[in-house]
């Protein structure tokens, strides 16, 4: 047995021998999961050992989005609520197209209108300019949120 002078334990030999023995398994695993080329076929030129370039990619953007709605859905100075995705599209001026959460900023009520120039919430009264979202009358005392769109033509489409 080996004795350790610094943690006073004692090494025994089926210790050493069953770390040795871990250590070889450890490199042998290592060693097959290397990344190796396959082998070439009868007849064909063996390829080089350097590392092949990764296959080109499209350099075209991502998709845009999720069709939201049509932009003829949505009239110039008001706008539409979209419960189930949470979000309001407002268009305050002729071809200006905003797009805001619809979950009031007061006490998480979904907003149910746009009129008379402000988003609406149905809970407590809260209304919400169409062109920024800030608070045209109270409890709420934040802004909604902005939301991403994009208007392709004249599909709107939400981003996040």
């Amino acid at each position: 047995m080996t004795h350790d002078p610094q943690t006073g334990s004692e090494l025994t030999r089926r210790a050493v021998v069953a770390g040795t023995g871990l250590l070889a398994v450890s490199a042998a695993l290592a060693a097959c999961s290397n990344n190796q080329q396959p082998a070439a076929a009868p007849g064909s030129q063996a390829s080089s050992p350097t590392t092949q370039p990764p296959p080109e990619t499209s350099t075209s953007a991502a998709p845009p989005g999720a069709l939201l709605t049509t932009t003829d859905n949505i009239p110039a100075g008001g706008g539409k609520v979209f419960a189930a995705d949470k979000v309001v599209v407002t268009q305050p001026t002729s071809g200006t197209f905003k797009a805001f959460s619809a979950i009031c900023t007061h006490q998480g009520c979904t907003v149910n209108k746009v009129a008379d120039g402000t988003i609406d919430c149905p809970c407590h009264g809260s209304k919400f300019a169409i062109a920024d979202g800030s608070v045209v009358h109270g409890p709420a005392q934040r802004s909604l949120a902005p939301r991403q769109i994009v208007v392709s033509g004249d599909e709107v489409l939400l981003q996040d």
